[in-house]
């Protein structure tokens, strides 16, 4: 297969701002001078520690340490070759590509090609929307108040009864069936291959950036003997438990809202009718229970730093919805954003509250919220009779592991005051059950770390030691004192600003020895560094580092310099190369003086020292004064 040529992939990374392509899958907010931060798509935080810094094209996380170019960021994220990924960022910046030998354009494999046909297949099924057969569909979407503009908005479609309408639209379009079956879209059976969505309505599901990964389709014909929702079935983009129907849209007035707020709904209709109705951030699961992955893909959008943010559970007031209610209580300590629930008058959903009072009962319903604990002790203790002393206990066992479960301190004291009303119990009595059942809690989470960590002491298998851990240098690990914190910070403002730097007090800088072998390891491959005018010449020093110093060379180059704005960047990074040149010129004449005692006064070798004795001193000088 032929090569992109170098050139191309430096001029689509040029051409890319790396803050745009992290910005569709995480918030960024500014974190000083040149630097945006956001919480880590690669690990599970709630404080963010991950960085982008626009300039120079780089990310780095100083929490599980992830770091790399637009092009690493897109092949961690999407899973795609980097040729892939130099192709899909070359068509967003409308650049042509060229290859090796002359050679065409290769054609596109992998995931890209499943994303091609899910977007072929959206087409499709939007086009047959307006068919003669489609109308029993519009009819469905017109008896919950969804327009042909509603539709248009959300991507709606109609797949054919026949067995293989959308197969052969495909085909046409150059798709194989074994493309359309990894994507999804087709099965296999002893009839041949045929689509998998017939006679349905049909929903695009895309992912953060707005990329079709998969749809969600509902029957409409009675001798459908399928499920009434029938979805894309696991593939290597369509994972449910990582998908939130209507994210793609919601995700701007999430991340913009103040506070920020995200509703969570059961439905694709439910979503479509809180947006219409202007509740812009609603999103809804793909035919699973809301958990741990999709907690982590809304905390990125959110930004949820600090507690300001709200979710807000929407539930039917059944059976059915207090599980789900349950089952989301279990993962609400992964929020730092508060959770609420909100169940519309007479059990209805956002649609059908929609259809029957019209958009602002939908909005009104977000203020008609309640607080997550509290629904779910509601929903706890209203299973015994509290009139009797034995449900009023019952109550309490049942409930007091809700409130054990609040970790903020402020917070719990007045769970226990409301739990005590509403049983009429000694709010003393709820407070030593709420602490027993805590002492529980904490002696069941210190028996799991123990035994996920093992007895101390433990040997390699066989009895060998095991090997010991090569040493992680980060910016943590370094020396606080002497000369550590100037070699430190001139190496960030080197790998930050120096292309806007003199390249000859740059280089002379960069040609003094370091003290920290870590920061010399780093500083030499700086010096090595041809032509810093060059765009990504600082990723090119921070590959060049050997290790275990390569990640604090990324460190160095995301960390937070200390400056206002650009112009006291550069001067600030100006004046530490001059404190590293004094400080080589103070060492060089400390040597000559030592050097020159051991030396008779008349001599060519002292007489040479001491002319170099006093050049040093202007040169010295001159520095101090600039």
């Amino acid at each position: 297969m032929p090569r992109i040529l170098q050139a191309d992939v430096d001029e689509v990374k040029a051409r890319t701002n790396i803050a745009d392509i992290v910005g569709e899958r995480v918030a960024l907010k500014s974190a000083g001078v040149g630097a945006m931060k956001g919480l880590c798509p690669f690990h599970d935080e709630k404080s963010p520690s991950f960085n982008v810094r626009p300039s120079v094209g780089y990310y780095h996380c100083f929490g599980c340490g992830a770091s790399g170019d637009v092009y690493s960021f897109l092949r961690e994220m999407d899973h795609v070759s980097f040729t892939e990924a130099v192709e899909r960022l070359a068509a967003r910046v409308r650049y042509t590509l060229h290859y090796e030998d002359g050679g065409p354009a290769p054609e596109t494999s992998g995931r890209s090609r499943l994303y091609a046909a899910n977007t072929a297949a959206a087409e499709f099924f939007r086009s047959q929307l307006l068919s003669p057969e489609a109308e029993s569909a519009r009819a469905f979407l017109g008896q919950r108040g969804f327009d042909a503009g509603a539709a248009a908005h959300f991507g709606v479609g109609y797949a054919p009864r026949g067995w293989d309408g959308m197969l052969k639209a495909l085909s046409a379009q150059g798709f194989t069936r074994d493309e359309l079956t990894a994507a999804g879209l087709v099965l296999a059976g002893q009839r041949g291959v045929y689509d998998r969505f017939r006679g349905r309505v049909v929903w695009p599901i895309r992912d953060v950036t707005g990329q079709t990964i998969g749809f969600g389709a509902r029957k409409l014909y009675d001798d459908d003997k399928g499920p009434k929702y029938l979805n894309t079935p696991e593939t290597i983009l369509y994972k449910k438990a990582q998908v939130l129907y209507g994210l793609d849209l919601a995700k701007r007035d999430i991340s913009r809202g103040d506070p920020k707020r995200v509703v969570v709904v059961e439905g694709y209709t439910d979503v479509m009718a809180c947006h219409l109705a202007g509740v812009t951030t609603a999103i809804a699961t793909c035919g699973t229970a809301f958990g741990a992955e999709h907690i982590k893909l809304l905390r990125r959008v959110m930004g949820d730093d600090s507690a300001a943010g709200e979710v807000v559970f929407t539930f039917d007031g059944d059976e059915a919805g207090q599980k789900a209610a349950l089952r989301a209580f279990a993962e609400d300590d992964r929020f730092n954003a508060q959770t609420f629930v909100a169940v519309a008058p007479d059990g209805l959903d956002p649609c059908d509250l929609r259809l029957q009072r019209g958009d602002q009962a939908v909005r009104g319903l977000m203020s008609a919220k309640a607080p997550m604990f509290e629904f779910v002790i509601d929903r706890k203790i209203a299973a015994f009779d509290l009139h009797t002393a034995e449900g009023r206990v019952g109550a309490l066992r049942a409930a007091a592991p809700i409130v054990a479960e609040i970790r903020d301190r402020l917070l719990r004291p007045e769970y226990e005051r409301i739990l005590a009303r509403r049983l009429g119990m000694d709010p003393a009595d709820v407070h030593a059950e709420v602490r027993r059942n805590e002492r529980r809690r904490r002696q069941g989470d210190a028996g799991s770390q123990e035994q996920r960590s093992g007895s101390p002491g433990a040997s390699a298998p066989g009895g060998a030691e095991a090997p010991a851990p090569i040493p992680v240098v980060t910016l943590a690990t370094l020396p606080r004192t002497g000369d550590a914190p100037l070699e430190r910070d001139a190496l960030m403002g080197a790998l930050q600003y120096g292309h806007q730097l003199d390249s000859e007090l740059l280089q002379r800088a960069m040609g003094t020895s370091f003290t920290v072998p870590g920061l010399d390891a780093v500083r030499d491959a700086v010096a090595q560094v041809q032509d810093r005018q060059r765009p990504g010449w600082a990723l090119q020093a921070v590959d060049a580092v050997r290790e275990p110093y390569r990640a604090l060379a990324g460190e160095l180059l995301m960390a937070a310099f200390p400056a206002r704005d650009e112009q006291g960047a550069r001067a600030s990074a100006t004046d530490l190369c001059r404190r590293l040149i004094v400080r080589g010129l103070e060492r060089e004449k400390s040597e000559l003086l030592g050097e020159i005692q051991r030396l008779p006064a008349d001599t060519d070798g002292a007489r040479s020292i001491a002319r170099r004795l006093v050049e040093l001193d202007a040169e010295r000088q001159r520095f101090l004064e600039s």
